[in-house]
């Protein structure tokens, strides 16, 4: 994935790091080994702190969908749900203890992100857009050049898994998975 100014797009370590744990979690470790081998990644292991391609997150999620037969889409959005735990400690400190899905999804942007952003400038998180419609329906506008909405869809519930919401909460994509606008539709039966 190239930028518009022609440099290749990077993403921040903690990305494949987790996305290797999922996998192992998932799977097991000789399955990471065998889709970096397919992909050709020669390095041998990444960093919570480098920059990688987004290329090579993107062809090692393509491998795996090709290898298991679920949609790359399904398992960015499996993904984003794994990762929650793991984000929600990193950005505890950004969190307020009464929140819950409805408002981690509200803050997100301006905390989560925010922080994000401030802990490392290198980072480039997609772009939300939340607004509230009347107070049991969210509409989140995600953006982001390297259209991965289904990490954000899992991300959302993951969040309402974590925070034992599961039930109540309803989400809806209502655009191209693929796009880089998609709109998520978060609906709370409270």
């Amino acid at each position: 994935m190239t930028t518009e100014t022609g440099l290749q797009d990077m993403m921040h370590g903690s990305i494949f790091v987790l996305l290797k744990r999922f996998v192992e979690g998932t799977y097991d470790y000789s399955t990471w080994v065998r889709l970096l081998e397919k992909v050709g990644v020669e390095h041998s292991s990444y960093q919570m702190q480098g920059m990688y391609p987004t290329d090579e997150l993107f062809a090692i999620v393509h491998q795996a969908s090709e290898d298991t037969g679920i949609s790359a889409y399904e398992l960015m959005e499996q993904y984003g749900e794994f990762l929650v735990p793991d984000l929600l400690l990193v950005y505890k400190k950004y969190i307020k203890p009464e929140w819950r899905t409805y408002e981690m999804l509200l803050n997100t942007e301006e905390s989560m992100h925010g922080a994000v952003k401030k802990e490392d400038s290198r980072t480039s998180p997609p772009k939300l857009l939340v607004t509230k419609q009347g107070e049991n329906r969210l509409i989140i506008d995600y953006y982001s050049k390297r259209r991965m909405c289904g990490v954000a869809v899992g991300i959302i519930k993951g969040i309402a898994k974590y925070y034992g919401e599961t039930d109540m909460v309803t989400v809806t994509r209502m655009s191209d998975p693929y796009a880089e606008r998609v709109q998520i539709l978060v609906d709370f039966n409270r």
